[in-house]
């Protein structure tokens, strides 16, 4: 439910109004450096305060409370831990008996009736997502020389981020976005046929991140309009590199050497300014639900460091598999 990984195990926890949220990371290597202050130029990526983010500010700052010691990783497990300070739950009181349209509330409460905590999405809520991104650190230093880079591409449909976050924000609406990201310095070899490839071990963990809904490699959905002679990558020296890489630097589920590429498609939030008629359950019928609380117009403004750890804890995972053999 909560856990990925054979060997680099992750385990996430803690909900968005709770004492806390954090991270269980097993199978991390001993002697790795590894400090508080190493996290926190990657949480800093995920933080609000930037135009068309939540106006929740809260410090995240993480607390490791195993697995380290004088600076580095002991091999037993890794507790990071963040503490939540800044919570309103009283806003999201009218959620039990109106769920809001497109958000896991309505399924939530049928999964775990009432001892589902509901409060800022709960064990639901993007805020989780801080977890993954501090484990992203620890799978980083693990994956040494490869580098791994995510870029919004466009959001609400445009490349002007500006403008599109300025209109959103106008019609109290939120909106979505593509984020690309590159993996590059890849070995050849990661990655096993079939269900353990490096496509199934990324897309696994890209569609744990909230929003989500769709995810393609190289050149994706645009191979259906190609043909072999188009799609092929041909290969133009000893070391494997190819001429393009419409295949997204993985072949039969393994990596060929060149850069990894993916692309992953957001949505807008669910939570918008507007109000939306939707059921009310208590009452049976359909009524106006306004939404209280402080949201986001554009997750996807916050997302490409989560992508970016995501990668990096499936690449992490497959190298430390692949060191077995070896």
């Amino acid at each position: 439910m909560n856990n990925f990984g054979r060997i680099f195990r992750i385990s996430i926890f803690g909900e968005s109004h709770g004492k806390g949220v954090g991270v269980t990371i097993d199978g991390c290597p001993a002697g790795i450096s590894l400090t508080e202050e190493d996290l926190m130029p990657d949480l800093g990526r995920r933080k609000s305060g930037a135009r068309g983010t939540t106006p929740r500010i809260e410090k995240d700052l993480p607390a490791i409370l195993s697995g380290t010691f004088e600076g580095k990783t002991t091999g037993a497990p890794l507790i990071i831990l963040f503490r939540n300070k800044n919570t309103k739950s009283k806003d999201y009181s009218n959620l039990l008996d109106s769920p809001r349209p497109g958000h896991a509330d309505f399924v939530a409460q049928h999964k775990f009736g009432k001892h589902n905590d509901y409060t800022g999405g709960g064990h639901f809520s993007g805020r989780i997502t801080l977890g993954i991104v501090a484990a992203g650190v620890v799978a980083k230093k693990i994956l040494g020389d490869i580098n791994i880079d995510a870029k919004l591409t466009e959001i609400g449909g445009k490349t002007d981020f500006d403008a599109a976050i300025e209109e959103a924000l106008l019609e109290q609406d939120s909106i979505g976005g593509i984020v690309e990201c590159k993996a590059s310095n890849m070995p050849i070899g990661y990655g096993e046929p079939f269900f353990d490839s490096v496509e199934s071990l990324i897309s696994h963990l890209i569609f744990a991140i909230p929003a989500t809904k769709g995810i393609e490699f190289g050149s994706g959905f645009a191979a259906a309009k190609m043909k072999g002679s188009q799609h092929n990558d041909n290969f133009i020296d000893e070391s494997g590199k190819t001429e393009t890489n419409n295949a997204g630097g993985i072949n039969g589920g393994i990596s060929n050497g060149n850069d990894l590429v993916f692309r992953v498609a957001i949505k807008p939030t669910s939570s918008i300014g507007k109000a939306q008629n939707t059921m009310n359950f208590a009452k049976g019928k359909v009524e106006s639900l306004l939404i209280e609380g402080r949201h986001d117009a554009c997750i996807a403004l916050r997302i490409p460091v989560i992508i970016e750890a995501a990668a990096a804890i499936a690449l992490a995972d497959l190298k430390l598999l692949d060191n077995t053999r070896h």
